[in-house]
């Protein structure tokens, strides 16, 4: 059976589709993709990729604290990204948030993402 898992407003930014922010099926937490929207203005935060990958990750995390785990549960990440140029400034805040064992990820580039977004985060997590 799955279980939705939505933060307090002004924690990490509310669906505004239908789908949730993040599902939990037994033990495992599956986010949405998160992009660097502020929960407080609803707005894209303003700078670069540096500023949008921390803001994307602060989101996951809230929605992660909400379902009572943290970003140490996270076994795999996938990063979305509008132009892989900016792989090695998007690491370096991603190393900011996560630690040995690092969880498995994929880095792709795409087209686009909504709002003109730089990058969009989405998480599988273990709540064991």
């Amino acid at each position: 059976m799955k279980e939705k898992i939505q933060t307090g407003a002004g924690k990490a930014p509310a669906a505004i589709g239908p789908y949730s922010q993040a599902i939990r099926v037994g033990s495992l937490i599956y986010t949405s993709g998160q992009i660097p929207i502020n929960p407080a203005t609803g707005a894209l935060v303003e700078g670069g990729i540096k500023e949008q990958t921390r803001q994307s990750l602060l989101n996951i995390k809230a929605i992660l604290e909400e379902a009572g785990v943290t970003l140490d549960n996270v076994v795999k990440t996938t990063v979305f990204m509008a132009d892989m140029n900016d792989f090695a400034e998007m690491n370096a805040v991603y190393a900011e948030f996560f630690s040995e064992p690092y969880p498995a990820r994929s880095a792709v580039a795409v087209k686009s993402l909504p709002k003109g977004s730089l990058v969009e985060i989405e998480v599988v997590c273990s709540a064991m």
